[in-house]
Protein backbone atom coordinates (compact mmCIF):
# COMPACT_ATOMS: atom_id res chain seq x y z
CA UNK A 1 0.00 0.00 0.00
CA UNK A 2 2.69 2.65 1.11
CA UNK A 3 4.78 1.04 -1.26
CA UNK A 4 2.65 2.14 -4.81
CA UNK A 5 1.61 5.06 -3.14
CA UNK A 6 5.22 6.37 -2.33
CA UNK A 7 6.53 4.83 -5.77
CA UNK A 8 3.60 7.37 -7.49
CA UNK A 9 5.15 10.16 -5.16
CA UNK A 10 8.56 9.68 -6.67
CA UNK A 11 7.62 9.25 -10.18
CA UNK A 12 5.15 12.09 -10.24
CA UNK A 13 6.76 14.99 -7.71
CA UNK A 14 10.01 13.52 -6.94
CA UNK A 15 9.05 14.08 -3.17
CA UNK A 16 12.42 14.19 -1.03
CA UNK A 17 13.06 10.79 0.60
CA UNK A 18 9.87 8.42 -1.39
CA UNK A 19 12.46 6.67 -3.35
CA UNK A 20 13.75 5.12 0.13
CA UNK A 21 10.24 2.48 -0.44
CA UNK A 22 11.92 0.84 -2.90
CA UNK A 23 14.55 -0.64 -0.83
CA UNK A 24 14.00 -3.78 0.97
CA UNK A 25 16.48 -3.09 3.56
CA UNK A 26 14.31 -0.27 4.98
CA UNK A 27 10.89 -1.32 4.06
CA UNK A 28 12.34 -4.52 6.37
CA UNK A 29 13.44 -2.09 9.26
CA UNK A 30 9.66 -0.34 8.92
CA UNK A 31 8.03 -3.64 9.03
CA UNK A 32 9.85 -4.83 12.19
CA UNK A 33 9.55 -1.83 13.99
CA UNK A 34 5.92 -2.23 12.83
CA UNK A 35 5.05 -5.46 14.25
CA UNK A 36 7.23 -4.73 17.35
CA UNK A 37 4.88 -1.70 18.29
CA UNK A 38 1.78 -3.33 17.52
CA UNK A 39 2.33 -6.43 19.82
CA UNK A 40 3.48 -3.98 22.50
CA UNK A 41 1.06 -1.52 22.91
CA UNK A 42 -2.23 -3.08 21.31
CA UNK A 43 -0.80 -6.61 22.71
CA UNK A 44 -2.06 -5.24 26.38
CA UNK A 45 -5.72 -3.71 25.08
CA UNK A 46 -6.33 -7.34 23.43
CA UNK A 47 -5.36 -9.15 26.92
CA UNK A 48 -7.94 -6.92 28.87
CA UNK A 49 -10.26 -7.26 26.57
CA UNK A 50 -9.67 -11.40 26.41
CA UNK A 51 -9.53 -11.37 30.49
CA UNK A 52 -13.00 -9.10 30.12
CA UNK A 53 -14.59 -12.02 28.51
CA UNK A 54 -13.06 -14.42 30.52
CA UNK A 55 -11.20 -16.21 27.32
CA UNK A 56 -9.07 -18.40 29.48
CA UNK A 57 -7.44 -21.43 29.01
CA UNK A 58 -8.77 -24.56 30.80
CA UNK A 59 -6.35 -26.91 32.13
CA UNK A 60 -5.80 -30.20 32.54
CA UNK A 61 -4.20 -31.47 35.36
CA UNK A 62 -0.98 -33.51 33.96
CA UNK A 63 0.78 -33.72 37.22
CA UNK A 64 3.58 -31.01 35.96
CA UNK A 65 4.82 -28.64 38.13
CA UNK A 66 3.05 -25.16 37.89
CA UNK A 67 0.61 -26.31 35.68
CA UNK A 68 -2.46 -25.47 37.59
CA UNK A 69 -1.49 -22.09 38.24
CA UNK A 70 -2.19 -21.47 34.41
CA UNK A 71 -5.51 -21.80 34.60
CA UNK A 72 -7.70 -18.85 32.91
CA UNK A 73 -4.51 -16.99 31.56
CA UNK A 74 -5.95 -15.58 27.93
CA UNK A 75 -5.58 -17.47 25.15
CA UNK A 76 -6.21 -17.25 21.77
CA UNK A 77 -3.08 -14.43 21.30
CA UNK A 78 -2.61 -15.29 18.20
CA UNK A 79 -4.31 -12.88 17.01
CA UNK A 80 -1.82 -10.79 18.13
CA UNK A 81 0.92 -12.22 16.08
CA UNK A 82 -1.78 -12.12 13.42
CA UNK A 83 -2.43 -8.26 13.37
CA UNK A 84 1.27 -7.98 13.69
CA UNK A 85 2.37 -9.62 10.56
CA UNK A 86 -0.65 -8.81 8.23
CA UNK A 87 -0.75 -4.64 9.30
CA UNK A 88 2.78 -4.22 8.41
CA UNK A 89 3.03 -6.15 5.37
CA UNK A 90 -0.10 -4.45 3.65
CA UNK A 91 1.44 -0.99 4.54
CA UNK A 92 5.00 -1.22 3.64
CA UNK A 93 4.92 -5.16 1.50
CA UNK A 94 4.77 -5.14 -2.37
CA UNK A 95 1.31 -6.48 -3.10
CA UNK A 96 1.89 -7.27 -6.49
CA UNK A 97 4.13 -10.20 -5.43
CA UNK A 98 3.10 -13.71 -6.20
CA UNK A 99 5.07 -14.86 -3.04
CA UNK A 100 3.57 -12.19 -0.64
CA UNK A 101 0.07 -12.97 -2.10
CA UNK A 102 0.62 -16.65 -0.77
CA UNK A 103 2.06 -16.06 2.65
CA UNK A 104 -0.66 -13.40 3.42
CA UNK A 105 -3.37 -16.46 1.81
CA UNK A 106 -1.58 -18.86 4.07
CA UNK A 107 -0.95 -16.47 7.29
CA UNK A 108 -5.27 -16.13 6.94
CA UNK A 109 -6.17 -19.34 6.01
CA UNK A 110 -4.35 -21.41 8.89
CA UNK A 111 -4.99 -18.12 11.41
CA UNK A 112 -8.81 -19.01 10.75
CA UNK A 113 -8.20 -22.30 11.08
CA UNK A 114 -6.53 -22.05 14.69
CA UNK A 115 -9.23 -19.61 15.56
CA UNK A 116 -12.23 -22.02 15.05
CA UNK A 117 -10.07 -24.74 16.92
CA UNK A 118 -9.82 -21.92 20.06
CA UNK A 119 -13.16 -20.62 20.03
CA UNK A 120 -15.15 -23.77 20.15
CA UNK A 121 -12.15 -24.26 23.70
CA UNK A 122 -13.05 -21.70 24.83
CA UNK A 123 -16.60 -20.72 24.15
CA UNK A 124 -18.10 -23.98 24.10
CA UNK A 125 -16.23 -25.36 26.41
CA UNK A 126 -14.84 -28.78 24.33
CA UNK A 127 -11.79 -29.69 25.25
CA UNK A 128 -10.97 -31.25 22.21
CA UNK A 129 -11.62 -28.22 19.98
CA UNK A 130 -12.12 -28.32 15.84
CA UNK A 131 -11.76 -31.87 15.17
CA UNK A 132 -8.76 -33.31 13.45
CA UNK A 133 -9.90 -34.12 10.18
CA UNK A 134 -11.46 -30.70 10.07
CA UNK A 135 -7.88 -29.54 10.27
CA UNK A 136 -6.57 -32.58 8.11
CA UNK A 137 -8.82 -30.95 5.51
CA UNK A 138 -7.66 -27.12 6.09
CA UNK A 139 -4.21 -28.23 6.03
CA UNK A 140 -4.87 -30.29 2.25
CA UNK A 141 -6.56 -27.34 1.14
CA UNK A 142 -3.52 -24.77 1.57
CA UNK A 143 -1.34 -27.52 -0.15
CA UNK A 144 -3.36 -27.74 -2.59
CA UNK A 145 -3.96 -24.12 -3.54
CA UNK A 146 0.27 -23.53 -2.52
CA UNK A 147 1.29 -26.57 -4.85
CA UNK A 148 -1.20 -25.06 -7.57
CA UNK A 149 -0.03 -21.64 -7.92
CA UNK A 150 3.77 -22.81 -7.47
CA UNK A 151 2.95 -24.95 -10.46
CA UNK A 152 1.12 -22.83 -12.43
CA UNK A 153 1.39 -19.19 -12.27
CA UNK A 154 3.76 -17.28 -14.84
CA UNK A 155 5.12 -15.19 -11.62
CA UNK A 156 6.46 -18.22 -9.97
CA UNK A 157 9.91 -19.10 -12.15
CA UNK A 158 13.41 -19.32 -11.88
CA UNK A 159 16.48 -18.42 -13.62
CA UNK A 160 19.56 -21.24 -14.10
CA UNK A 161 23.23 -21.28 -14.56
CA UNK A 162 23.77 -22.33 -18.49
CA UNK A 163 27.51 -23.06 -19.85
CA UNK A 164 27.95 -21.23 -22.72
CA UNK A 165 31.08 -21.23 -24.39
CA UNK A 166 34.10 -18.61 -24.75
CA UNK A 167 36.46 -17.61 -26.61
CA UNK A 168 40.17 -17.70 -25.06
CA UNK A 169 42.91 -15.70 -27.08
CA UNK A 170 46.69 -16.83 -26.82
CA UNK A 171 49.70 -15.81 -28.22
CA UNK A 172 52.39 -18.24 -28.35
CA UNK A 173 56.23 -16.95 -28.62
CA UNK A 174 56.24 -16.79 -32.60
CA UNK A 175 53.73 -14.23 -32.39
CA UNK A 176 51.29 -16.20 -33.86
CA UNK A 177 47.35 -16.66 -32.30
CA UNK A 178 45.72 -19.36 -30.71
CA UNK A 179 42.21 -19.70 -29.79
CA UNK A 180 40.79 -22.04 -27.47
CA UNK A 181 37.41 -22.69 -26.45
CA UNK A 182 36.49 -22.69 -23.18
CA UNK A 183 33.23 -23.04 -20.70
CA UNK A 184 31.94 -20.99 -18.80
CA UNK A 185 28.99 -20.61 -16.10
CA UNK A 186 26.46 -17.64 -16.44
CA UNK A 187 22.94 -16.73 -15.11
CA UNK A 188 20.65 -17.63 -17.30
CA UNK A 189 18.98 -14.22 -19.18
CA UNK A 190 15.51 -16.39 -19.91
CA UNK A 191 13.40 -17.04 -16.86
CA UNK A 192 12.39 -20.78 -16.25
CA UNK A 193 8.92 -22.59 -15.53
CA UNK A 194 9.99 -25.30 -13.29
CA UNK A 195 9.10 -27.26 -10.01
CA UNK A 196 12.64 -28.03 -9.03
CA UNK A 197 13.98 -27.55 -5.32
CA UNK A 198 17.41 -28.08 -3.60
CA UNK A 199 19.03 -30.94 -2.21
CA UNK A 200 21.45 -29.55 0.84
CA UNK A 201 24.71 -31.54 1.15
CA UNK A 202 24.95 -31.88 -2.85
CA UNK A 203 27.18 -29.90 -4.94
CA UNK A 204 24.56 -30.02 -8.24
CA UNK A 205 22.24 -29.93 -5.45
CA UNK A 206 19.07 -28.85 -7.89
CA UNK A 207 16.09 -31.41 -7.82
CA UNK A 208 13.28 -31.65 -10.71
CA UNK A 209 10.56 -33.14 -9.24
CA UNK A 210 8.66 -33.91 -12.84
CA UNK A 211 12.15 -36.26 -13.08
CA UNK A 212 10.17 -38.72 -10.95
CA UNK A 213 7.06 -38.84 -13.17
CA UNK A 214 9.01 -38.53 -16.68
CA UNK A 215 8.23 -34.73 -16.70
CA UNK A 216 4.30 -35.22 -17.31
CA UNK A 217 2.84 -31.95 -16.63
CA UNK A 218 -0.23 -33.26 -14.55
CA UNK A 219 1.57 -36.20 -12.68
CA UNK A 220 3.90 -33.25 -11.76
CA UNK A 221 1.65 -31.12 -10.29
CA UNK A 222 -0.16 -33.87 -7.98
CA UNK A 223 3.33 -35.12 -7.36
CA UNK A 224 4.36 -31.37 -6.30
CA UNK A 225 0.81 -30.83 -4.33
CA UNK A 226 1.39 -33.87 -2.56
CA UNK A 227 4.45 -32.82 -1.46
CA UNK A 228 3.13 -29.01 -0.52
CA UNK A 229 0.41 -30.71 1.49
CA UNK A 230 2.63 -33.20 3.63
CA UNK A 231 5.10 -30.09 4.19
CA UNK A 232 2.89 -27.89 5.59
CA UNK A 233 0.92 -30.60 7.56
CA UNK A 234 3.73 -31.76 9.14
CA UNK A 235 5.46 -28.03 9.61
CA UNK A 236 2.04 -26.44 11.30
CA UNK A 237 1.39 -29.81 13.45
CA UNK A 238 5.21 -29.87 14.76
CA UNK A 239 4.66 -26.34 15.41
CA UNK A 240 1.03 -26.95 17.30
CA UNK A 241 3.02 -29.43 19.46
CA UNK A 242 5.86 -27.88 20.41
CA UNK A 243 3.93 -24.51 21.77
CA UNK A 244 3.69 -26.23 25.44
CA UNK A 245 5.57 -23.99 27.76
CA UNK A 246 5.47 -20.63 28.01
CA UNK A 247 7.78 -18.96 25.40
CA UNK A 248 8.66 -22.36 23.90
CA UNK A 249 7.33 -21.50 20.34
CA UNK A 250 7.57 -18.22 19.87
CA UNK A 251 11.85 -18.74 21.00
CA UNK A 252 12.16 -21.82 18.66
CA UNK A 253 11.00 -20.46 15.44
CA UNK A 254 12.48 -16.71 15.79
CA UNK A 255 16.08 -18.11 14.72
CA UNK A 256 13.72 -20.32 11.77
CA UNK A 257 12.17 -17.37 10.09
CA UNK A 258 15.39 -15.19 10.21
CA UNK A 259 17.24 -18.16 8.57
CA UNK A 260 14.53 -18.00 6.36
CA UNK A 261 14.23 -14.32 5.26
CA UNK A 262 18.17 -14.52 5.09
CA UNK A 263 17.59 -17.54 2.16
CA UNK A 264 15.03 -15.63 0.42
CA UNK A 265 17.30 -12.33 0.16
CA UNK A 266 20.45 -14.84 -1.15
CA UNK A 267 17.68 -16.74 -4.02
CA UNK A 268 16.74 -13.07 -4.88
CA UNK A 269 19.74 -11.47 -5.19
CA UNK A 270 21.27 -12.55 -8.63
CA UNK A 271 25.26 -11.56 -7.33
CA UNK A 272 24.65 -13.46 -4.56
CA UNK A 273 23.17 -16.89 -6.02
CA UNK A 274 25.74 -16.39 -8.55
CA UNK A 275 28.27 -16.37 -6.02
CA UNK A 276 26.70 -19.39 -3.52
CA UNK A 277 25.55 -21.20 -6.95
CA UNK A 278 22.22 -21.76 -5.90
CA UNK A 279 19.05 -21.05 -7.68
CA UNK A 280 18.07 -17.56 -8.57
CA UNK A 281 14.87 -17.20 -7.64
CA UNK A 282 13.58 -13.58 -9.19
CA UNK A 283 11.32 -11.21 -6.81
CA UNK A 284 11.69 -13.97 -3.76
CA UNK A 285 13.65 -11.06 -2.25
CA UNK A 286 10.07 -9.54 -1.07
CA UNK A 287 9.79 -12.15 1.33
CA UNK A 288 12.75 -10.59 3.24
CA UNK A 289 10.18 -8.02 4.15
CA UNK A 290 7.29 -10.76 5.74
CA UNK A 291 10.38 -12.25 7.27
CA UNK A 292 10.88 -9.11 9.16
CA UNK A 293 7.51 -8.51 10.21
CA UNK A 294 7.06 -12.30 11.08
CA UNK A 295 10.59 -11.88 13.63
CA UNK A 296 8.85 -8.48 14.62
CA UNK A 297 5.98 -9.94 15.97
CA UNK A 298 7.50 -13.23 17.93
CA UNK A 299 9.53 -10.68 19.40
CA UNK A 300 7.17 -8.36 20.53
CA UNK A 301 4.82 -11.14 21.54
CA UNK A 302 7.40 -12.88 23.80
CA UNK A 303 6.38 -9.44 25.92
CA UNK A 304 4.01 -11.01 27.38
CA UNK A 305 4.21 -14.80 26.52
CA UNK A 306 7.49 -15.06 28.23
CA UNK A 307 7.38 -16.86 31.78
CA UNK A 308 5.12 -16.32 33.38
CA UNK A 309 2.89 -16.09 30.35
CA UNK A 310 0.01 -13.24 30.32
CA UNK A 311 -1.04 -14.73 27.42
CA UNK A 312 -1.26 -18.25 25.34
CA UNK A 313 -1.02 -18.09 21.53
CA UNK A 314 -3.09 -21.16 21.35
CA UNK A 315 -3.80 -22.72 17.96
CA UNK A 316 -5.00 -19.54 16.32
CA UNK A 317 -0.75 -19.00 16.61
CA UNK A 318 0.90 -21.87 16.42
CA UNK A 319 -0.95 -23.99 13.23
CA UNK A 320 -0.34 -20.17 11.37
CA UNK A 321 3.58 -20.22 12.42
CA UNK A 322 3.74 -23.43 11.25
CA UNK A 323 2.20 -23.15 8.11
CA UNK A 324 3.90 -19.93 7.48
CA UNK A 325 7.05 -21.57 7.89
CA UNK A 326 6.41 -24.39 5.51
CA UNK A 327 4.78 -22.19 2.65
CA UNK A 328 7.76 -19.93 2.42
CA UNK A 329 10.42 -22.81 2.43
CA UNK A 330 8.38 -23.81 -0.89
CA UNK A 331 8.13 -20.49 -2.04
CA UNK A 332 12.37 -20.42 -2.11
CA UNK A 333 12.59 -24.09 -2.87
CA UNK A 334 14.24 -24.97 0.09
CA UNK A 335 11.43 -27.33 1.48
CA UNK A 336 14.14 -29.80 2.00
CA UNK A 337 16.39 -28.20 4.66
CA UNK A 338 13.21 -27.96 6.96
CA UNK A 339 13.92 -31.52 8.72
CA UNK A 340 17.12 -29.99 9.82
CA UNK A 341 15.82 -26.14 10.25
CA UNK A 342 12.64 -26.84 12.34
CA UNK A 343 14.55 -30.03 14.13
CA UNK A 344 12.81 -29.01 17.39
CA UNK A 345 9.34 -29.27 15.81
CA UNK A 346 10.80 -32.85 14.38
CA UNK A 347 11.71 -34.15 17.67
CA UNK A 348 8.21 -33.38 19.26
CA UNK A 349 6.53 -34.58 17.08
CA UNK A 350 8.51 -37.83 16.29
CA UNK A 351 8.54 -38.26 20.27
CA UNK A 352 4.37 -37.85 20.32
CA UNK A 353 4.61 -40.58 17.50
CA UNK A 354 6.89 -43.25 19.22
CA UNK A 355 5.08 -42.91 22.65
CA UNK A 356 1.51 -43.11 21.25
CA UNK A 357 3.50 -46.07 18.95
CA UNK A 358 4.70 -47.90 21.72
CA UNK A 359 2.29 -47.50 24.00
CA UNK A 360 -0.43 -49.45 21.58
CA UNK A 361 1.81 -51.54 20.96
CA UNK A 362 2.82 -53.35 24.19
CA UNK A 363 -0.79 -52.84 25.40
CA UNK A 364 -1.66 -55.45 22.58
CA UNK A 365 0.99 -57.52 23.34
CA UNK A 366 1.19 -57.66 27.16
CA UNK A 367 -2.05 -56.32 28.02
CA UNK A 368 -1.30 -52.98 29.74
CA UNK A 369 0.58 -50.32 27.73
CA UNK A 370 4.48 -48.68 28.44
CA UNK A 371 5.92 -45.35 27.80
CA UNK A 372 9.25 -44.25 26.61
CA UNK A 373 9.40 -41.30 27.59
CA UNK A 374 7.86 -40.05 30.99
CA UNK A 375 5.81 -37.70 28.98
CA UNK A 376 5.15 -36.36 25.47
CA UNK A 377 5.72 -34.41 24.14
CA UNK A 378 9.41 -34.55 24.82
CA UNK A 379 9.37 -30.92 26.65
CA UNK A 380 6.61 -32.83 28.51
CA UNK A 381 9.15 -35.59 29.34
CA UNK A 382 12.07 -32.77 30.59
CA UNK A 383 9.47 -31.25 33.02
CA UNK A 384 8.48 -34.40 34.59
CA UNK A 385 12.67 -35.05 35.06
CA UNK A 386 12.89 -32.21 37.56
CA UNK A 387 13.57 -29.33 34.50
CA UNK A 388 12.28 -25.95 35.25
CA UNK A 389 10.46 -24.48 32.56
CA UNK A 390 12.62 -21.91 31.60
CA UNK A 391 15.55 -23.77 31.26
CA UNK A 392 13.85 -25.98 28.49
CA UNK A 393 12.91 -22.97 27.18
CA UNK A 394 16.65 -21.80 26.85
CA UNK A 395 17.81 -25.27 26.07
CA UNK A 396 15.61 -25.51 23.32
CA UNK A 397 15.99 -22.16 21.83
CA UNK A 398 20.05 -22.52 21.95
CA UNK A 399 19.51 -25.64 19.88
CA UNK A 400 17.20 -23.71 17.52
CA UNK A 401 19.73 -21.79 16.61
CA UNK A 402 22.11 -24.59 15.97
CA UNK A 403 20.44 -25.93 13.60
CA UNK A 404 19.63 -22.94 11.96
CA UNK A 405 23.70 -22.08 11.74
CA UNK A 406 23.99 -25.28 10.55
CA UNK A 407 21.32 -24.59 8.00
CA UNK A 408 22.94 -21.55 6.35
CA UNK A 409 26.27 -23.75 6.16
CA UNK A 410 24.98 -25.92 3.95
CA UNK A 411 25.13 -23.35 1.61
CA UNK A 412 29.03 -24.19 1.57
CA UNK A 413 28.96 -27.52 2.92
CA UNK A 414 28.45 -29.50 -0.49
Amino acid sequence: MLYSLFQYLDERFDLPGSGMFQYISFRSAVAVILALLITIFFGRAIIRLLQRHQIGEEIRDLGLEGQLSKKGTPTMGGVIILLAILVPILLVGRLDNVYVQLMIVSTVWLGVIGFLDDYIKTFRHKKEGLKGRFKIVGQVGLGIIVGTVMCFSQDVVIREKISEPTESVVVDESGNTVVTQTQRAVMSPTPEKTTKTTIPFIKNNEFDYGWLVGGNRMFTWLLYILVAILVVTAVSNGANLTDGLDGLLTTVSVPIIMVLGTLAYLSGHIIYADYLNIMYIPDSSELVVFAAAMGGALLGFLWYNSFPAQIFMGDTGSLAIGGIIAVFALCIRKELLLPLMCGVFLAEAVSVMVQVSYFRYTKRKYGEGRRILLMSPLHHHYQKKGLFETKIVMRFFIISILLCALTLVTLKMR
